[in-house]
């Protein structure tokens, strides 16, 4: 009768040895998840990034492969860290949001910064500047921004140029593409579209003369890589790699392959400010 509370007791004992033992086993895998993914990325190694498929030259595809100034300059970065990029297709108005909700680690479309995105996600140091771009029909009148009140302007929903166009009552058009908005323009279904400068140039260079740019001008913030709120070791990791890409020369080669001719202006510095921007080389690629 006295042997059943001894072997109670020594029950109890075995199974509390196996509940630590299967504790500090559990422990030990999420050191070890840890260290094999210390950026939190939706796949070790891989850094998935949001971008669009149609704003030459800053994010499209060409033959399949995702590329453009923002592509291109973070790959590189990406590289300095030890990370591939795999690039998914998405809308602008959704890439924001799917970055916060960890659909992908990163968001790719020369985004500017500003306050009200803040409040989705958090912003990496700034790798460019850019232009609003006014793009017309050709043989349109419009030749400012100045005379767009009235007129039926389109724009990509959720844009600083739909901010832009809201905040002057011009009550735009909203489309969820830059295709769609090119293709309202071919059409004669809209005045005028408020562009990123560099791809309305493009779009406007690609339109066997249907369409063509009346103005332009600088716009008020540095676009930015987009992160989810709280990610700042990824986020610091990218800053780091963005400033080694400055250091070598490949940000101001991207610069002279995809922006031939533009000039930067004085007062801006990419990625931290802390690094030197190399000159552009005599012999850099002027396509793209």
């Amino acid at each position: 009768m006295r042997l059943l509370p001894a072997l109670s007791k020594v029950a109890a004992l075995g199974a509390a040895a196996v509940l630590a033992a299967t504790a500090l086993t559990a422990c030990g895998d999420d050191s070890s998840k840890a260290a094999d993914n210390p950026y939190g990325l939706l796949q070790p190694g891989v850094l998935r990034a949001g971008t669009l498929t149609d704003a030459p030259p800053n994010v499209y595809l060409k033959d399949g492969t995702f590329t453009g100034f923002d592509n291109d300059l973070l790959t590189a970065a990406a590289a300095k860290v030890g990370l591939k990029v795999e690039f998914v297709g998405t809308d602008f108005s959704a890439l924001l949001s799917q970055v916060n909700n960890r659909k992908f680690d990163i968001g790719s479309s020369s985004i500017t910064i500003t306050e009200a995105r803040k409040k989705t996600v958090d912003f990496g140091n700034g790798y460019d500047f850019g232009y609003f771009g006014l793009d017309v029909p050709a043989g349109s009148p419009i030749t400012s921004f100045d005379q767009l009140a009235g007129k039926r302007v389109v724009v990509v929903q959720g844009t600083v140029q739909d901010d832009y166009a809201t905040g002057r009552n011009l009550d735009p058009v909203r489309v969820p593409d830059y295709n769609g908005a090119i293709n309202q323009l071919k059409a004669g279904t809209a005045d005028a579209w408020i562009a990123p400068a560099e791809i309305g140039e493009k779009s406007a260079a690609d339109s066997n003369g249907k369409i063509t740019v009346a103005a332009k001008q600088l716009s008020p913030a540095p676009t930015a890589y987009a992160f989810a709120k709280g990610n700042d070791k990824l986020r610091e990791a990218l800053n780091k790699g963005l400033d080694e890409v400055i250091a070598d020369g490949t940000w101001t080669r991207l610069q002279a392959q995809y922006y031939p001719g533009r000039p930067i202006p004085a007062d801006f510095k990419p990625g931290s400010g802390a690094v030197a921007v190399p000159a552009a080389s005599a012999s850099a690629s002027t396509t793209s």
